[in-house]
Formats: structure tokens, sequence, C-alpha cells
């Protein structure tokens, strides 16, 4: 049982490393009727298996007519396109979750049905490559979106010789259009069914999602506001007509219930006196944005500003709490481990404002690790927060956010006399049309810059960024299905202030061909990209490079293999964390060098076979996480000369067979985190004052 565990891991492990960027994912509301984008990703579900239709939210209210009208209609024989069409965050997405999980679409399409989110900016070949990669094939090189379009054809007609098949196309938008007939192949029982806000009335039936009636919509309010029995109860009359102001739309009962959740009756009569002064707060979609502003009016200013710093970001992504972390602690001076950070965003999570999602179980154990926490939120929340940032003129905005189709660019950027903008943050997100020809932009005030795109081979650098004297965040996030070569990356060298960068799914050039020295960069993270060969070709010292560094991150870099032994020389560094990194092997033998290291993370690096006997040189290490290294097999003779370490990680290491005689020379150590067999093994030298703590051990994939 042991090795088969043992090989079930390296299973799931190896498949993650291949699969990790399939999905795009949404938001799952935890409770009410939500759709959209509000339940796109279940609870804590996606990238595993990114064409499985996500389970619904716990509690759902309205849906049991919509249902049965829908699953009538699909059943049709005559009906292969069926359109639920309703405004965002009415359940759409909701309603067709719980679809997908009812007994008789199973028992009818059985492992057919499949799930795919499309979105405003959507990948044609990205939405097939889930496909292949969903159904176990290998997936093929498109040469264009036709060839991607002719190849789905055949992989659903191979599939339809086990059952019929479902297509769920969730949160389709005309603009830019989404070719949905290309997807009407000519295979027998194969039905599609469409999500969207807009109607295609040349495009099959089109059921129409009504809002909640006053039954229906009372019962979301009440649970949105946990107006339960034995609670604080406000008046009858009252908590009615502020439901009848909210018009049945569900996310507006569940967004304003969230936000009077818990406040004195004084609250709830100045909402309403809000809500009145219009007439109808649903006549537009104006007005509902004029309706869920109210729900900000119990934010502090910090908080108001973190929400629309949501709207950087492109629709229907995780947001990275870590690249929160970077922006808010240089623009609102927060703490730098991000405590302030995440108090914010649960006060935004209790306001139904977005979904913060910890997918790392003991993650509340480990302090300060937030890499594999992320923002989900609806896109209609996402439409608020870019709104909210939008009441100002273009040139007096804080933030400034571009949101590109192509190579087509707002006028204003194109023209010979050039506008200065005062925007502290700029975001700047592009498809894969775009061909990296950038225009100047005067944007000397910009502290925080976002590069969202989606690329497959490389993407340049803007050169205006050279201009940015004030830069102090760079966030680059490419979305596309494979790593990306960053092109003039050596105009980072011109950002005396820059502190902070984060870098996602990009190949780094090698760093002896740039010479970029980033005296002031403080902290460095790495997500799925490319950087083995940038780390380990160079021959310039990295402490001349980056003198000043203080942490490092980086997160699923399969190609990385071995650290530089420069690395050592960086004396500042304090927190230095490896994850998911499945390739790493070993550490550099001189790591006792970094005198100032006090958090070192190894986390689920599964060939990592040990640890340097140099560690003991860690005079400040007060953390140390091996959770997950499966093939270390002993801790270093040295582990006791750890003279300042507290806390200890090491689930999940099934090769580990003793402890070294030095452990007992761990006088600060107060608690370590491990398995059952683990456990035993630091019984047998009867620590006095030692936490020794196994959590419960729980398997949760869903969030892949």
């Amino acid at each position: 049982m042991p090795l088969q565990q043992f090989m079930t891991n390296m299973e799931i492990l190896a498949h993650l490393q291949s699969q990790f960027r399939s999905g795009t994912g949404g938001v799952s509301g935890q409770m009410g009727y939500l759709g959209s984008g509000s339940s796109r990703v279940s609870g804590e579900i996606g990238y595993l298996d990114p064409c499985n239709a996500p389970d619904p939210p716990d509690f759902m209210v309205g849906l049991d007519v919509p249902l049965k009208e829908v699953k009538k209609r699909l059943f049709k024989v005559d009906a292969s396109v069926i359109v639920v069409s309703a405004p965002g965050g009415c359940g759409k997405t909701t309603l067709v979750q719980k679809l997908c999980q009812d007994p008789d679409v199973k028992e009818k399409f059985k492992d057919n049905v499949f799930y795919v989110t499309v979105s405003k900016v959507h990948n044609l070949k990205l939405i097939v490559r889930k496909l292949f990669e969903h159904n176990g094939f290998r997936v093929p090189e498109f040469q264009t979106d036709e060839d991607a379009i002719n190849q789905l054809e055949q992989l659903l007609k191979n599939q339809a010789r086990k059952a019929p098949i479902l297509l769920v196309l969730d949160d389709v938008w005309k603009e830019p259009e989404f070719p949905l007939q290309k997807f009407a192949f000519k295979i027998p029982e194969y039905k599609i069914l469409v999500t969207s806000r807009y109607e295609f009335p040349s495009f099959g039936s089109t059921y129409k999602l009504k809002l909640l009636n006053d039954e229906d919509a009372m019962k979301l309010f009440r649970h949105s506001a946990l107006l339960t029995d034995g609670d604080f109860m406000p008046d009858e009359d009252l908590v009615n007509e502020i439901v009848k102001r909210c018009g049945g739309f569900p996310l507006a009962l569940q967004v304003i219930g969230g936000s009077l959740c818990g406040q004195p009756v004084e609250i709830w009569k100045s909402r309403l006196m809000e809500l009145s002064k219009g007439q109808s707060i649903f006549n537009s979609s104006k007005s509902l944005l004029d309706c869920l502003q109210l729900s900000l009016t119990s934010l502090d200013g910090e908080q108001k500003e973190c929400f629309m710093d949501l709207g950087s970001f492109p629709e229907d992504q995780k947001i990275p709490v870590t690249a929160l972390i970077d922006m808010w602690a240089e623009l609102y001076k927060l703490d730098k481990n991000g405590v302030q950070a995440i108090s914010n965003l649960h006060k935004l999570s209790l306001q139904n404002l977005l979904k913060l999602v910890v997918t790392r179980k003991d993650a509340t154990e480990v302090d300060g690790y937030y890499d594999e926490a992320f923002v989900l939120q609806h896109d209609l929340l996402r439409d608020l927060a870019m709104h909210q940032s939008s009441q100002e003129p273009m040139e007096q905005r804080e933030r400034l956010i571009l949101d590109l189709s192509g190579n087509k660019l707002p006028e204003w950027w194109t023209e010979e006399k050039q506008l200065c903008f005062n925007a502290r943050l700029l975001s700047i997100s592009t498809d894969q049309m775009f061909s990296s020809s950038w225009c100047n932009m005067q944007v000397p005030e910009v502290e925080v810059l976002i590069l969202n795109f989606q690329a497959t081979e490389n993407y340049t650098f803007p050169k205006f960024m050279k201009q940015m004297d004030n830069l102090k965040v760079l966030i680059v996030t490419n979305y596309g299905s494979s790593a990306a070569e960053l092109i003039n990356f050596s105009v980072l060298g011109s950002l005396s202030c820059l502190k902070r960068i984060r870098l996602e799914q990009v190949s780094i050039p090698t760093l002896c061909d740039t010479m970029v020295e980033l005296k002031n960069v403080e902290k460095i993270s790495l997500v799925m990209c490319k950087i083995n060969q940038a780390l380990n070709s160079c021959a310039i010292q990295i402490s001349n490079m980056l003198p000043n560094l203080m942490e490092i991150n980086i997160s699923y870099c399969n190609d990385l293999v071995g650290l530089p032994e420069g690395l050592c020389d960086l004396v500042h560094l304090k927190k230095l964390s490896i994850s998911n990194c499945h390739k790493l092997s070993a550490l550099p033998g001189g790591i006792g060098r970094l005198e100032n290291l006090e958090v070192l993370r190894l986390h689920a690096c599964t060939k990592l076979l040990g640890l340097p006997d140099s560690i003991g040189g860690l005079h400040k290490l007060t953390v140390l996480d091996i959770t997950g290294c499966l093939r270390m097999a002993k801790l270093p003779k040295q582990m006791g000369k750890l003279c300042s370490l507290r806390k200890l990680y090491m689930r999940r290491c099934s090769g580990l067979r003793e402890l070294p005689p030095s452990i007992m020379d761990l006088k600060q150590l107060k608690k370590v985190i491990c398995d059952t067999e683990t456990a035993e093994l630091w019984e047998e030298h009867h620590f006095t004052n030692l936490k020794i703590t196994i959590p419960e051990e729980t398997v949760d994939l869903n969030w892949l």
C-alpha cells in the first residue's frame, strides 16, 4: 500500500506538470444563485481536468423550473444547440453546472460531458488543447484556428463512438466574436449548450433565464445576510424593501446582503435610503453598477483602493495573492509579508466582492506562505472595479487599465501629441494577435506595471518602460499555452527604483547576454518559467547583478535542475522558497553562506535527495519546510547547528527513515508538522517543550 500510494503521488505530480496551465477559470459562488464567472471554477476546482463540469454552489434557489425546461430542450431529438441567455450574474453558469450533475444527463452522455469556459478574451487553440488533454490524447501542433477546429471534429467523432456528446461553452461573448457555428459538427446525438449574456437567434434555441421571484429573492438575501432566528433581525418591512429594490437580481441580492451582514439597523436604513433615490436599479447595466457601488460604502479608503486594483487583471483568471501583496506593499505601504494584504482580502471576501481560495491545505499552518492562494472574482464585479477606476479624466486616473484587441490601439495612443498620464498603476492586456509593436507612452508616475498577454513564442517589453523612473513593481503574466521568451529584457536595467519582479510562464534569456544590473531589486518571483539555462550558464556573479536581493520565490519551474553556486553569495537573502520544481535534485553546497536566511521552503521538490551539510551555517534560519520531498532519505548531520530554528514542516517525506543525533541540539525548535511515521522518529528522542502536529491527511485535488 505505501508503494502504491507513492506511485499514485508520482503520477499525480507528473500529470500536474503537463496540465497546470490548462484551465482559465473563473469564480464559484460560495452560496446563492450566481452564474457566469461566479461559479465558473467550483470552490477549488480547475486545472487537473479542465473540461470537467465544476460542482455548483451548495446553496441555490430558483433553479428547479429552469433546470427542467433546459433539460427538456436538451433531450429533444431535433435540438442540437441550446443557448442560455441572461445578464451577467443571473445564474447561467450555476444552472448548466447543476444540469451537468443531473442523473439523467450523466446516464445519457456518460463521460462525454465536456465543459469549457470561453470568456471575453478567448483563445481557440487553447480551448481545443484542453479538450484533447481532457480525453488523454497527445495535443497536435495547430497551424491555424481552422486546423484546430478540424482536429477537434475528428476527436469528437472518435469520442462519439462511446456515447453521445454534450459540449458546454460557458460565458460566450459576441465582441470579439466567437465562432460558435464552427463547433456545429455533424455528429449524431451531439449537443452544444451555451451560456451567454447575449442571444444568438441564428444559432439554436434560446432559453432566457429570468430573475428571481419574490420568494426566492428573499431566501437568497437572507442566506447572504445570514439572517437566522436568534440573531439580530431587522424590521421585516425594512428587509422587504431592500429585497424589492434589488429587483430579483441574484448578484445584487448576494453582494448587498453580504455587505449588510452583522451591521447595525442604522446601516440598513441608510442603505435603503440610498437605494430609494432611484426608480428601478435594473433598467440598464449602468443602474446595476450604481446598485453594486453601494456595496462599497462600508469599505474604508484602503479597502476600496484594493478592490479597484483587482480590475487590473484579465477576466476569468485567477489572481495570485502574492502579486497583490507585492503591489500593495508599495502602493499603500502595507507590510511586505502580506499580513495586512490578506486581512484586506478577507474583508472584501466577507462582502462577497471576491473569493479567496487557498489551495494548500496546511497553508494556514505555514507562516507567510501564500504562493498557492488566489483571488477569484465575478466578471461583473471586475466591471464594477474598472468602472470605479474610470471616473476621472484619463490623464488624472490613479489606474490606467488597457485591454487591447489585436493591434488596435486607442486613438490617443497613436496621435503625434502624446498625453501625459498621472497613473500610479498601469495595466496592459493583449491577446495572441498582438504583434508587440509598441507606441510611446508618457507615464512618469507609474509605480506598478502589470503586463498580461497571450503568446507562445516571444513577448517584447515596451521601450517606454525606460522612462518609468518611479517603477517599483513589475508583474508579467503569460496566459498562453507555453512559455514565451522575453525580448528587450535589458530594459529592466534602466529601472533604478524597481524592487519587486514577478514573472509567470515566460522564458528568461541568458543573463550573460543581457548584462542587466538590478541593484535595488529586493524580491523576485518566478512561476512556471524556463529559467535553468539563464541561471546556470552565466559567468556573471549573481551577487553583482542583484546585490540587495532579499527574497526568491520559484514555483513550477519544471526545467530547474539545480541552482548556481553564486546564489550563495546573496548575503542579504532572507527568504528562499522553491516549490513544485520536480527536477531539482540538489541545492548548492555553499548554501550555508546565506548567513541572513530566515526562511527556507522546499515544498514538493520530489527529486530533491537531501540538504547540504553546510546548512548548519544558517544560524538565523527560523522556518524550514521540506513538505513533499519524497526522495529525501535523511537530514544532514549538521542539522543541530540551526540554533534559531523554531518551526519545521516535513509532511509527506516518505523516504525519511532516521533523524541525525544532532537534532537534540535544536533548543529553539517549538513545532514540527509531520505525518504519523515521522512523528514516531521524533518521539524516540523524548523532546521537551516540542509540539508535534499531525494534520488530518486530506487529498484534495479539486482546485487543480
